[in-house]
């Protein structure tokens, strides 16, 4: 596994590497959120249908809009977000408490330009 450095609340390790790589683009994209203790609290695999958003222009978290763009399509990786760059002190209640560290395994499926 090929690990990147921490930016700015964000780490990125690879778990599959690939090839391209979004811009601020729509991108689809599988992912498993978890605490940092493994609780899950969502899924779209779970929900069997990938995630279709806009990367880089504030649609999602600080670590997605980060993190996904140094992913690649098909590429699968960990992204582990610090709460200032997840939901911070507010949390998402009721599943993400205040200050919570999130882990989401994603799988980039493909990049909508």
């Amino acid at each position: 596994m090929a690990r990147s450095g921490l930016l700015s609340g964000v780490t990125v390790e690879t778990l599959t590497p690939a090839t391209a790589r979004p811009t601020p683009n729509t991108v689809n994209i599988h992912y498993v959120g978890t605490l940092i203790d493994g609780t899950k609290f969502d899924s779209s695999r779970d929900r069997g249908s990938p995630f279709m958003t806009q990367i880089g222009v504030g649609k999602v978290i600080k670590g997605w809009d980060e993190g996904v763009p140094q992913l690649s399509v098909g590429q699968k990786a960990i992204l582990t977000c610090t709460p200032d760059f997840a939901y911070g002190a507010r949390g998402f209640p009721p599943v993400i408490p205040p200050n919570s560290t999130l882990k989401f395994e994603v799988e980039l499926m493909s990049i909508q330009k």
